[in-house]
């Protein structure tokens, strides 16, 4: 991966606004073709679409059960980061306690 070029920045996220409206917060700020989010998942979160987008994850807090379609479940803790590329493994996320991630795709 090559980063897109852009300058120096420093990302205050309780500056920048939330994308929707929805029980779980996710801020994001776009670089080129990049995203960087940083998501705070609501007790109970539960994914009902498969993603088949690229995404590395990295969990701050709480954890995190990564479904793999037609494949495991993998559960992501805090300090864990899983990768996946475009168009890989469709997957989808739920969480019973909440979680904050930081995210990159």
């Amino acid at each position: 991966m090559e980063m897109p070029p852009s300058p120096f920045e420093l990302i205050d996220w309780a500056q920048v606004p939330t994308d929707d409206d929805s029980p779980s917060m996710r801020r994001t700020r776009t670089f080129g073709g990049m995203n960087v989010r940083m998501v705070e998942l609501v007790p109970g979160h539960n994914n009902e679409f498969w993603c088949d987008k690229g995404h590395v994850i990295h969990c701050l807090e709480g954890e995190v059960e990564i479904e793999i379609q037609n494949g495991p479940t993998y559960l992501l803790r805090a300090g864990m980061t899983c990768h996946v590329g475009d168009r890989m493994d469709a997957h989808r996320g739920r969480t019973a306690t909440g979680a904050k991630l930081f995210l990159v795709d």
